[in-house]
């Protein structure tokens, strides 16, 4: 049940480390905790199993049934604090927030935890470093359902509120990993996985693959690509033919084209 009186002060501690989170990614680590901002993504977490720790309501955003369904679904495992709008309005990092903000424990997994099907199909993004594009990633993996996510050497939290807001919570729907990229090119040979590392310098073309077999979609950066670790060690090099000016498209894009084809293939 909320909180009596509402938190009106910005300087009430609790919110003053709800900034914090926000702010910095050692915080988070050192708390385990993570922000989930909005009322689809906390839904979506929730049928996840994510714990949910603490919760941020501000009434003059969310209305009265709305209220009453977190109640009933939170249960009394959750602590909940009601807040005024000029401080929810601090705490919000989006525009034309819903009014609703909590404090989650985020789904650490290792390599070694992945539970896989005998014919998986995974997502391997190497050095990720925008929340926009990861989450954009992770949209594109839950609607596919692929078996997993891994993330070679990451330059961002995973569970950066910003990656929570553009996945739309579906972070929390896939199995997600980081790994060195050593650890995963063993794991992958471990495990008879092929890997098909994206490049424009490729001259096989993606859809003349065959991804009916356990398979791992690999994909670089925008700025500069996969590695040569990762381009000599693919089984594959393979490419979107690009009919323009341009050479290559943003890599949400790429991952979604081949991740589908894969799809379409596996029937």
């Amino acid at each position: 049940m909320p909180a009596a009186d509402p938190i009106t002060s910005p300087q009430n501690p609790r919110i003053k480390n709800l900034l914090k989170l926000q702010q910095k990614p050692a915080e988070r680590r050192a708390q385990d905790l993570t922000i989930i901002e909005g009322y689809r993504e906390l839904t979506i977490a929730q049928q996840a199993g994510v714990q949910i720790t603490s919760l941020f309501v501000c009434p003059e955003l969310t209305d009265e049934a709305r209220q009453r369904e977190l109640a009933a679904t939170l249960g009394s495992g959750t602590d909940w604090f009601l807040v005024s709008r000029p401080v929810f309005e601090k705490v919000a990092y989006r525009e034309g927030s819903d009014g609703i903000l909590a404090l989650a424990r985020p789904p650490r997994r290792r390599l070694t935890e992945l539970q896989l099907p005998a014919n998986p199909l995974l997502i391997i993004l190497e050095a990720v470093e925008k929340p926009g594009n990861l989450g954009a990633v992770l949209r594109t993996a839950d609607a596919a359902r692929v078996d997993a996510v891994i993330v070679c050497d990451p330059r961002t939290d995973l569970y950066n509120p910003n990656v929570i807001r553009a996945s739309i919570g579906c972070v929390f729907t896939n199995q997600i990993v980081a790994a060195p990229t050593e650890e995963v090119l063993a794991w992958l040979r471990q495990h008879g996985i092929r890997s098909y590392a994206t490049t424009p310098a490729a001259t096989a073309l993606y859809t003349n693959m065959d991804f009916r077999g356990p398979s791992a979609i690999v994909m670089g950066t925008e700025a500069t690509g996969l590695s040569e670790q990762w381009l000599t060690a693919a089984d594959e090099r393979i490419k979107i033919p690009m009919a323009g000016y341009i050479d290559s498209l943003n890599v949400s894009t790429c991952t979604a084209i081949m991740t589908f084809e894969a799809v379409r293939q596996r029937g």
